[in-house]
């Protein structure tokens, strides 16, 4: 479903990625490991084409579609969706009039109201998130759980395929990581997507647990396999992988 071949990214002159390599197996749950800076969440940004980043060589395909070639918006149309580390806030937009909008544009025809705003109470409800966050600006004033709810809310409303949860932990407390994991694995269970967890924690892989574990170090990925490599980086640390010992992208 997704393959990453040969992928060499680079900004500001600097190699970021390099001769990448990554497949992920549709409607499964991977998780991606390594220390700061190896180009985890650099790797989002590229399925996404941010435009900071240079694709110097490599494609990304996605059910035969090299994502390289296509418009961030295009790609968003293939239901691909990054919750991120830190939402931004976009003033004087409301989730309502984004989502009404995305819906509109993903199905080419108008959305019923009655039922678009019955859907989004209901997923309010199940985020524990009032309901008036359904005509709030976007992340506008909200605290870091909050953004994290709120993107979840237009996860639910959008149904992606393929989701690319970039450190969503990050900044949570106990109670909002919970809330926030139960509705990823009740989606999960829901529309079986791909998704693909980027963490530092092993916290977060005990509630949304992967299939497969992978480790990047200095831009490639040197080691896959099942959970029991992100418990070997909690007892170890990254230490545990080499790319001398481990680069073999098994």
């Amino acid at each position: 479903m997704f393959q990453i071949k040969n992928l060499t990214v680079e900004a500001d002159h600097k190699k970021i990625l390099n001769d990448f390599n990554l497949d992920l197996q549709e409607g499964a749950i991977h998780a991606l490991m390594g220390p700061n800076g190896t180009g985890k969440s650099t790797l989002c940004r590229v399925i996404l084409h941010d435009p900071e980043y240079n694709v110097a060589k490599g494609e990304i395909l996605y059910h035969d579609h090299d994502l390289t070639k296509m418009t961030t918006t295009a790609i968003a149309g293939e239901k691909i969706f990054m919750l991120c580390q830190s939402p931004i806030a976009i003033e004087g937009v409301t989730n309502a009039e984004l989502l009404r909008t995305a819906l509109s544009e993903k199905s080419g025809q108008p959305i019923n109201i009655f039922q678009f705003n019955q859907k989004m109470e209901a997923i309010c409800d199940k985020l524990d998130l009032p309901r008036e966050f359904i005509h709030r600006e976007i992340n506008v004033g909200m605290s870091g759980g909050e953004r994290k709810k709120s993107e979840l809310l237009h996860l639910w409303m959008l149904e992606p395929e393929f989701i690319m949860l970039d450190e969503i932990d990050s900044g949570l407390d106990v109670d909002a990581l919970k809330v926030v994991a139960q509705s990823i694995n009740e989606y999960y269970a829901q529309f079986h997507p791909t998704i693909l967890i980027i963490t530092h924690h092993n916290k977060l892989l005990e509630l949304i647990k992967p299939e497969y574990v992978h480790i990047m170090m200095e831009g490639k990925i040197v080691a896959s396999g099942d959970a029991s490599l992100a418990t070997k980086i909690e007892n170890e640390g990254f230490k545990a992988f080499n790319i001398s010992g481990l680069g073999n992208n098994e």
